[in-house]
C-alpha cells in the first residue's frame, strides 16, 4: 500500500472506532459508570501515546525550544476553539448523562456538538499522517492508541446525544462524517507536510500533541471522573500502561 493510501486508510480506521462506539452507545444500554470507565482508560492511552510517541519524536528532531513552542501553541489553539464551541452548547459533548442540551433547549447546540467532535478528532488524525513521514510507515502504537480512545468517546457521546433526544440519523451522520474527516486529515498530514523539512513536521507533531492533551483534560477526564470518582486515576493508569506496552513492543 502506498504511503498516501496508508495515511488515508489508517486515519479512517482509527476514526471508524467512533462509529463503532456510537452504535454501542446508541443501541445498547451501557451504564454511565461503564462508559466513564472506558473514557478514563482511553484518557490514559492517549496520554501515553502523546508522551512516548509524539513528544519524544518531536524533541529528538526539533529540540526542546521548537517542541515546547509547538506544544503550547496547539494547546492554546484548541482551548480557544473549544471555549467558543462550549458557549454554543458543545460543552458536554462527551458526557453520557443528561448534560447535553437538546435543540429545543439550546438552538444551534447540535451543530456545535458536531463541530466539537470534529475539533477533537482532527489533531489525532493529522498525527497518523505525520507518523508515516517520520518513520516511512504508520506507527501502529499511535493508531492503536487513537482507536482505543475513540471507542469510548463514541460510546459516551452517543449516549448523551440519545438522552438529549437526538435522532439516530443525527448521531450516525455526525460520526460517519467525523470518521471520513479523520481519514482526510490523516491524508492531509502526509500530503501537505511531505515537502516540508523534518523540523517543521516535528514541530507540527508537537502542536497536535498539545491540542490532544488539552482535549483530554477539558473533555475526557471530566466525563470519567463524574462517574468513576476515586477509580478514575487507577483506570487511566491501566490505559497508560497498555499504550506504553504497545509502544515498547512495536519499537
Amino acid at each position: 500500500m502506498s504511503p498516501v493510501l496508508s495515511a488515508a486508510f489508517w486515519g479512517f480506521f482509527s476514526g471508524g472506532a467512533l462509529i463503532l462506539g456510537a452504535a454501542i452507545g446508541f443501541y445498547y444500554s451501557v451504564p454511565n459508570r461503564v462508559a466513564a470507565s472506558i473514557m478514563a482508560f482511553g484518557s490514559g492511552v492517549l496520554i501515553s501515546a502523546l508522551s512516548f510517541e509524539l513528544m519524544e519524536e518531536a524533541f529528538q528532531i526539533a529540540g526542546l525550544g521548537a517542541t515546547a513552542t509547538g506544544f503550547l501553541l496547539g494547546a492554546i489553539a484548541y482551548a480557544g476553539a473549544n471555549r467558543l464551541l462550549a458557549n454554543q452548547g458543545a460543552k458536554h459533548r462527551k458526557r453520557s448523562g443528561n448534560q447535553q442540551p437538546s435543540e429545543q433547549e439550546d438552538s444551534g447546540s447540535g451543530a456545535a456538538i458536531a463541530l466539537g467532535a470534529l475539533l477533537d478528532g482532527i489533531p489525532e488524525s493529522i498525527v497518523i499522517g505525520l507518523s508515516i513521514l517520520h518513520g516511512g510507515a504508520v506507527s501502529i502504537a499511535t493508531v492503536a492508541a487513537i482507536f482505543l480512545s475513540n471507542l469510548p468517546e463514541g460510546i459516551s457521546s452517543s449516549i448523551g446525544m440519545r438522552k438529549s433526544g437526538r435522532s439516530a440519523s443525527y448521531v450516525f451522520g455526525v460520526w460517519i462524517t467525523i470518521a471520513i474527516a479523520c481519514g482526510l486529515s490523516s491524508l492531509a498530514g502526509y500530503v501537505v507536510f511531505d515537502s516540508f523539512s523534518p523540523m517543521v513536521v516535528a514541530a507540527t507533531t508537537a502542536v497536535a500533541a498539545g491540542a490532544m492533551l488539552t482535549m483530554i483534560v477539558d473533555t475526557m477526564i471530566p466525563e470519567a471522573f463524574a462517574e468513576t470518582h476515586d477509580w478514575t486515576g487507577l483506570i487511566a493508569v491501566l490505559g497508560f500502561l497498555t499504550s506504553f506496552s504497545l509502544t515498547e513492543l512495536a519499537g
